[in-house]
């Protein structure tokens, strides 16, 4: 007996196996060769395996058969239920990953994926932010305009919070766009697979949860100059007030930029 899709949890099952395999595919060796050279490759294209909403396990099976060793995050009893009778060989976590403490599931580092749900992506990327050190692989499907928007560089219309954030820590590459005819139900809208690998840096130079603050404050009044939205955070006689970069809105800066503003707010 099948699952039935909650709307809920965002629940839009996935059921084209090709799709499940090129989403599988993403985190290989020899995909991530080609994104980020063989040498990290060959570190990351055998890590254990977190799979985040797996259903009823389409994913986790390709997941499974390429050999590496699969943990399942399940929030819905009845999906954690099928996978027990169906998956027996994989190990199934029930419980949400947004209060999960990774470090509990494994000891060193993993590869996040999954065909995350919809109404809870962004908080999603926003917990795997936490764990950064241990997760130098995400991947997985969501909403195509969330994915693009934390692939999309500065000047881009929808370039925001999470894409700096983001984009901070790890390079970020928008795959392939998925149609509603996969999946059961069909979602309203199309879905985007993305990849996101550690990039070089270990440290911004900064207060990180300061650095947050100037990136959520700027972009929470987006259509006014950094001067305005950033009014409140720069000290009186900062060098900054005179600085050209206030004249700019924040979607028109890069993540180093946003260092630069952090330093002299900091």
């Amino acid at each position: 007996m099948e699952v039935k899709a909650k709307k809920a949890l965002g629940q839009h099952f996935l059921t084209d196996l090709p799709t499940a395999q090129r989403i599988a595919d993403t985190i290989s060796e020899k995909e991530l060769s080609q994104a980020c050279g063989p040498e990290k490759a060959s570190m990351w294209g055998n890590l254990p395996v977190v799979e985040i909403g797996p259903g009823m396990g389409v994913l986790t099976e390709f997941l499974v058969a390429s050999g590496r060793d699969v943990t399942a995050i399940e929030i819905d009893h009845e999906s954690v239920e099928y996978l027990g009778r169906h998956k027996p060989d994989i190990k199934v976590i029930e419980g949400d990953f947004l209060r999960l403490d990774l470090n509990e599931i494994a000891e060193g580092e993993m590869a996040l994926i999954g065909n995350y749900p919809y109404n809870i992506s962004s908080q999603i990327f926003f917990r795997a932010l936490d764990f950064k050190d241990k997760i130098p692989v995400i991947a997985g499907m969501l909403q195509k305009e969330v994915a693009e928007r934390i692939c999309s560089a500065p000047g881009s219309k929808v370039y925001g919070i999470l894409s700096v954030l983001l984009q901070a820590w790890y390079d970020c590459e928008y795959l392939f766009t998925v149609e509603p005819v996969v999946f059961s139900p069909p979602p309203k809208v199309r879905s985007g697979v993305l990849r996101l690998t550690r990039n070089s840096r270990t440290d911004l130079g900064v207060d990180e949860k300061k650095f947050k603050a100037v990136v959520k404050t700027a972009f929470g009044q987006r259509r006014k100059t950094l001067r305005n939205s950033l009014s409140g955070m720069i000290p009186a006689g900062s060098p900054l007030l005179d600085d050209p970069i206030l004249r700019e809105r924040p979607e028109r800066l890069s993540v180093e930029q946003f260092i630069y503003l952090t330093k002299f707010i900091g």
